[in-house]
């Protein structure tokens, strides 16, 4: 994997998790965000919780081929963070092929990008006065 396509840095992470949207999944959770270079990139992330280091590893491995499966059939310009679950573990890339292409094409379509412009929701406030 190149290392410009991969994301690296803790602020890259944070900003999709807070910024990005996401969709879950119980091999997977993948969070999405747009970036300005015009290619995608993504970052991987696998808790202890998941198993040692072996397990770990394999789950990356299983993740990143599955990701090379779909990369070349979405829009480019997106930064993805793969989250792995503890089922990942026994899963084969295979599987994870149409779990992340149906997860992507949700999070790039174009319907999904319609948002209120300041990303909350408006909700009235009521105050209600005390007779005491």
């Amino acid at each position: 994997m190149d290392k410009k396509t991969t994301l690296k840095l803790n602020k890259e992470f944070k900003r999709l998790y807070f910024k990005g949207k996401s969709a879950v999944h119980p091999l997977i959770v993948t969070y999405a965000c747009k970036n300005r270079l015009g290619r995608n990139r993504i970052g991987i992330t696998v808790t202890k919780k998941v198993g040692k280091a072996v397990c770990r590893n394999r789950c990356k491995r299983i993740i990143r081929a599955a990701f090379y499966q779909v990369n070349p059939s979405i829009e480019q310009g997106w930064d993805f963070v793969f989250v792995a679950r503890a089922r990942t573990t026994q899963a084969k890339s295979t599987e994870l092929v149409p779990v992340l292409k149906k997860q992507i094409s949700n999070l790039t379509s174009p319907d999904s990008q319609k948002r209120d412009t300041t990303g909350k929701r408006q909700q009235k406030s009521v105050k209600k006065k005390d007779k005491s």
